[in-house]
């Protein structure tokens, strides 16, 4: 393990705020702000000043190493001259453009995820852009009722695909639906083949065969509420999947039940649509994450990382039978800042980044020697449970001492620790920047930076062994 030497780069800092300016703006906040957003999750929120790299830097100049790189919106790290420098370039040229008028950008990134597409899975389609990944979501759902007639769905236990109404009635978590009335259109929920948290905890591979057998139960006769026999007609559109799971802890499926559950589908006229808001674009080392499972999407949903968390641009790539002109046309679908020039410029660069370099094996290169430090620690630290990850999307589910039994309170004890800013390197300050997620909130989930260095992975290492024990002593 190298000895982790804070640069003069990473320890740099603008003039401080004062602490009353600060506590000043705070207490602004709490009056004029909504707590509808996530903020208030923490117990003391943080303001940050700027950010570079894989740090974020608050008020004072004091540095945060950030593993979870903003819920997996900036692969390419904070401030990359590269996206930076074509958004300034778009803004000095044609910073505005309402979106029924073409620009050069949009149809060459356009251009760029059909061709990634291809290349990854061997189709021809067709982009639809929009703003963010709900907007993205809702879309698809558009889509799926319009060529198939049908507004049922099948989702995830456990999966996360967004917080507008239509994307709400799709994700399994209730509490994003309970204060807003009924929802008619809600989907059904199949257990994710979470493994750790199957009847089958060591054995993947009869965990993966449980889980098939429960779905094919769905269409063994009329009575399942699914399928009539008769008629050879599914009542549900499409299954909204997620390759590896996001907010619900990264919780990643054995190898073949993906390939299992897209036939079961493609058998019963159930399109496969693929979530891949917070896992494409290299996060798992696979341009898609759905790469790895040997299976083609019909629609795939894309939006974060694209533009390197820049101005927001989402969309829906589809099978060219599902997006025909004549099948979607004109006005189908619409958002004022849809396929915004910023985010196109943004997008199309991150695209040129992502084609020039060999970032598959750099990814799973890096994320093993991330998984072998967290394996580390697992043996040092029986509060860990499970440690598993794909590429640069990794996950450390905590639990009570017998490293079964979840433990939320451990989990979210981390996260405040981190926001502190108190740990340590070099004798100097440090914070550290992490996520939760998981069915219990216990899981850490973590997404750093493709472009984070091994020193920088060691220093991580240092200070999740620092934030582990501070936590189990509180």
């Amino acid at each position: 393990m190298e000895e982790f030497k804070l640069d003069k780069k990473t320890a740099c800092s603008l003039p401080p705020i004062s602490t009353k300016e600060e506590e000043t703006l705070l207490a602004v906040e709490r009056e004029v702000c909504s707590y509808g957003d996530t903020v208030h999750y923490a117990e003391h929120p943080k303001i940050f000043d700027r950010c570079e790299g894989s740090y974020l830097y608050d008020t004072t100049g004091k540095s945060y190493l950030d593993l979870q790189m903003w819920y997996s919106a900036v692969n390419l790290g904070y401030g990359n001259t590269r996206v930076n420098d074509a958004l300034k370039r778009q803004i000095d040229k044609l910073p505005q453009l309402a979106c029924q008028y073409l620009h050069r950008e949009k149809i060459e990134l356009a251009e760029q995820v059909v061709e990634s597409v291809k290349k990854s899975f061997g189709l021809k389609g067709r982009v639809h852009f929009n703003v963010g990944g709900s907007q993205a979501v809702e879309d698809a759902l558009k889509l799926v009722r319009k060529y198939t007639g049908r507004s049922r769905m099948f989702a995830f236990e456990g999966g996360y695909h967004g917080r507008t109404l239509a994307a709400s009635a799709i994700t399994s978590s209730y509490r994003y639906r309970e204060a807003y009335g009924e929802f008619g259109d809600r989907a059904e929920f199949v257990p994710f083949p979470y493994v750790f948290r199957s009847p089958f905890p060591r054995d993947p591979k009869a965990a993966e065969d449980y889980f098939i057998r429960e779905f094919e139960r769905k269409f063994e006769h009329e009575y399942t509420g699914t399928w009539n026999p008769k008629t050879k007609r599914a009542e549900f559109g499409a299954f909204f999947i997620e390759a590896v799971q996001g907010t619900g802890g990264y919780v990643i499926p054995p190898k073949n039940y993906f390939k299992r559950l897209a036939k079961i589908c493609r058998d019963h006229g159930i399109l496969v649509v693929d979530d891949e808001i917070q896992m494409g674009f290299f996060r798992t080392g696979k341009m898609w994450a759905l790469e790895h499972f040997d299976v083609q999407p019909d629609i795939l949903v894309f939006g974060k990382a694209l533009t390197n968390g820049l101005n927001p641009l989402s969309g829906i790539w589809a099978r060219e039978d599902l997006i025909t002109p004549e099948k979607f046309g004109p006005g189908s679908t619409h958002s004022t800042f849809s396929s915004n020039t910023l985010g196109t410029a943004a997008g199309l660069e991150v695209m040129k980044i992502l084609g020039e370099q060999d970032f598959g094996p750099k990814v799973m290169t890096k994320g093993a020697y991330f998984l072998e430090q967290l394996r580390r620690l697992q043996h040092k630290h029986p509060e860990i449970g499970d440690v598993d990850g794909l590429g640069m999307a990794m996950r450390m589910e905590m639990c009570e001492k017998d490293g079964l039994t979840p433990s939320r309170a451990l989990a979210d004890r981390m996260f405040q620790i981190g926001l502190e800013g108190d740990l340590e390197t070099e004798g100097q300050p440090i914070g550290l920047v992490l996520d939760i997620g998981g069915y219990y909130k216990n899981v850490i989930t973590l997404a750093p930076s493709l472009e984070i260095t091994e020193q920088e992975i060691d220093l991580a290492a240092v200070l999740l062994d620092q934030l582990i024990t501070r936590a189990k002593s509180k």
